[in-house]
């Protein structure tokens, strides 16, 4: 049970894009200039890149050390995540389609992550050394 806290901020993390992608379509604002650059999917890639960045250092904060192979996963996982929400959309959130581009700048998100959490690492080891 000790172990669990490590994946709190990763939990809070998906339950937060659950949250927001199953908002009412009603209620997300809308601006033209942010749909004219899409805005939408760098917050999808951000959102989805937390998810393996938050996943891999809690595995870190655990074992400090994380495979390559777990980090793929990671990848799919969040790939998986989300596809499933896409089609969330489609079928039960109001207001709310499926988008094939949203899951795509999902899933480039989440490889994002996987560097966003080496350097961060890398980051953290540099500061160690010093000390």
């Amino acid at each position: 049970m000790k172990q669990l806290r490590y994946f709190i901020p990763a939990i809070a993390w998906l339950v937060l894009i659950m949250v927001l992608c199953t908002l009412p379509g009603r209620d997300i604002p809308t601006n033209s200039f942010l749909e004219k650059i899409h805005f939408d999917k760098f917050v999808h890639f951000g959102l989805f890149g937390g998810i393996v960045f938050f996943l891999s250092l809690a595995f870190w904060w655990q074992r400090k050390k994380i495979s390559p192979a777990l980090l793929f996963l990671f990848v799919l996982f969040a790939a998986a995540y989300g596809l499933a929400i896409e089609f969330i959309q489609k079928y039960y959130a109001e207001g709310r389609s499926f988008d094939l581009y949203d899951a795509l700048a999902d899933t480039i998100g989440a490889i994002a992550g996987v560097w966003v959490f080496r350097i961060f690492i890398s980051i953290l080891e540099k500061r160690k050394e010093r000390k």
